[in-house]
């Protein structure tokens, strides 16, 4: 039985129309009509992104550019993509984006080594192997079946976004181009704008690659030959073939689903590959140190290290914020215009995924040309972090006096560890430091877009930081109860508190002698 699924022209990738409402658009005319549509919406942040990443590589390989800033302005000023060349593009290779073609299906290669196995292993947020139950509770036991649009956002994901492990054959699996670190895109009021903003020129040195071009995987051969650890160009890194994976349809042709699939270790990316869409930090000793989720500290408190452009000697911020800030200089953007700062990804121990994440934050491109406003935005964090950690302390001093009155008088090096133990289980019962960056978060983001308008921003945000200390404390003050030790814990932890915000702010008298 002959099965077919060709990607262009069959609706697989959810996208937002204008009114709110999600629907599937084939590839072709997702990119023919990005002008209409706002965004894409996939099953999960990792699907989103990859969707994202495919159909930049097929606009950078349809226009083999933009190479220049005009080229780019000119693509932009257009105000859609040009359907002839898209169209004439997608028609010469449509039968490489053919889903179940017997030769060679998209994105995906037999590997005769190994066995069928349930499609469940690819689909990152069902139960199997080391993940955790996420979104949806199929396990590998009940199986899964998936119709081709879902397989087929499924396999990209994979290509993209699977992580290293044990593979049962003598070679193992690597970490997929984005498996690792935030996925950083800028968002416009349309697709269309979104995937213009984020499509750097093609031979960009801050890419990497040697300004190479190159080409995608569905243009090659064998995009697995020859085996390499480094791509041939900017299109081969964006196509990476990571997995050797292979879907098999089942069903009648005109209900097929895919139950089963083949999965074996693909190509091997050299950890020496930086991604232009993602932030690293730079250590003496380690090198580069990719930018992660982590479960405690949301994104925004990094915001002030992802836009600082101008320092180089810590850090090695995303190439397309570069980017933004050139067009910028050369007059191709405006310097006032707000746009939305998109950050995707997962967070993972080892080869397991712990949880996702789609974060939003409003993004001014003065940022990324005026260090001095992400100096304040840099100060104005640091002021979060200095009455954070006063609230910390205090509300651990409340919590050692509640468990053992006798340890008032004493230093903290003197309280026994036992008793921080039980008043360390006590404030994260409390949640105080979630609760204080939780109310944060709204605020900063006023601050965040407000800041490059109105300097008065930062008074507001110190405002709303030591209004939010005290909520906090007073939250942890109510919980503790009405006890005689916890009254009396409470007055001394909220003198403490008093006296540690008065140094992160200051009196005018004070500011005098400091």
């Amino acid at each position: 039985m002959t099965y077919s699924f060709n990607l262009i022209n069959c609706p697989w990738i959810p996208c937002i129309l204008p009114n709110g409402k999600v629907q599937e658009f084939n590839l072709k005319d997702t990119l023919l009509q990005a002008h209409m549509l706002k965004e894409i919406r996939g099953d999960s942040p990792l699907e989103t992104a990859s969707i994202y990443r495919l159909l930049l590589s097929v606009l950078h390989s349809a226009l083999r550019g933009p190479r220049s800033y005009q080229a780019w302005a000119d693509l932009r000023d257009a105000g859609k993509w040009d359907p002839s060349v898209i169209g004439e593009y997608l028609n010469h290779w449509k039968a490489k984006f053919e889903l179940f073609d017997p030769e060679k299906p998209f994105y995906q290669a037999a590997d005769p080594r190994v066995k069928p196995k349930s499609v469940i292993t690819l689909v990152m947020d069902m139960v199997s192997g080391n993940n955790a139950v996420l979104f949806d509770h199929h396990t590998e036991a009940d199986g899964a079946s998936l119709p081709p649009a879902k397989a087929a956002r499924t396999l990209l994901t994979a290509q993209t976004f699977s992580l290293a492990g044990l593979s049962g054959l003598e070679q193992k699996f690597t970490d997929a181009p984005w498996a690792r670190g935030i996925i950083l895109l800028t968002e416009g009021e349309s697709l269309f704008e979104t995937l213009a903003l984020n499509m750097l020129r093609s031979d960009d040195p801050k890419i990497g690659l040697a300004g190479i071009i190159g080409q995608p995987a569905w243009e090659m051969d064998d995009p697995y030959l020859p085996a390499r650890e480094v791509p041939t160009g900017y299109l081969d890194y964006l196509t990476w073939q990571n997995r050797r994976i292979l879907l098999i349809p089942e069903g009648d042709v005109d209900k097929v689903v895919v139950r089963q699939m083949t999965m074996a270790p693909g190509l091997r990316l050299s950890s020496a590959i930086l991604d232009p869409m993602k932030h690293y930090r730079i250590d003496k000793d380690r090198g580069y140190l990719v930018l992660r989720y982590s479960e405690q500290r949301a994104l925004w408190r990094d915001s002030a290290a992802l836009l600082r452009l101008q320092s180089t000697g810590n850090a090695r911020p995303p190439a397309t914020f570069y980017w933004l800030a050139e067009l910028c200089t050369m007059g191709y953007l405006e310097q006032k215009q707000l746009y939305r700062l998109s950050a995707l990804g997962m967070a993972n121990n080892q080869a397991k995924v712990e949880f996702f994440r789609h974060e939003q934050l409003p993004l001014s491109v003065q940022y990324l040309e005026n260090s001095e406003l992400v100096e304040q935005l840099d100060e104005s964090l640091k002021i979060a972090e200095a009455a954070g950690k006063t609230l910390w302390s205090s509300t651990s001093w409340m919590a050692v006096l509640c468990i053992s009155p006798e340890s008032d008088g004493k230093n903290w090096k003197e309280i026994s560890e036992i008793t921080k133990k039980e008043a360390a289980g006590l404030i994260e019962h409390w949640a105080v430091e979630r609760f204080y960056w939780g109310m944060l978060e709204l605020p900063f983001l006023h601050l965040l877009e407000d800041l490059p308008k109105r300097p008065e921003a930062t008074l507001e945000w110190r405002q709303a930081v030591e209004s939010t200390a005290w909520q906090a404390f007073n939250r942890a003050e109510a919980q503790a109860g009405e006890a005689a030790l916890a009254l009396k814990a409470a007055v001394r932890a909220r003198s403490y508190l008093a006296y540690g915000l008065r140094q992160v702010f200051p009196t005018p008298e004070m500011e005098k002698i400091l």
